[in-house]
């Protein structure tokens, strides 16, 4: 499963709904980049949720 490495945050499910009212399973994904981020002394490539990155949550590095 992809998660976001900061809050964790996962897909969603629910259902599709046609117009006839039928129901199907379905996920919602959720926005996750890969970034080059600071971790223990070093850089690390991690999944993080753009909600975490705008918010400043994550410390980058180039």
């Amino acid at each position: 499963m992809r998660h976001c490495a900061i809050c964790g945050k996962g897909p969603s499910v629910g259902n599709n709904v046609s117009h006839a009212n039928n129901k199907t399973k379905r996920r919602w994904q959720p926005n996750l980049q890969e970034v080059r981020a600071a971790s223990g002394g070093g850089v690390a490539r991690i999944l993080v949720c753009t909600r975490c990155i705008r918010s400043g949550r994550v410390a980058k590095r180039a």
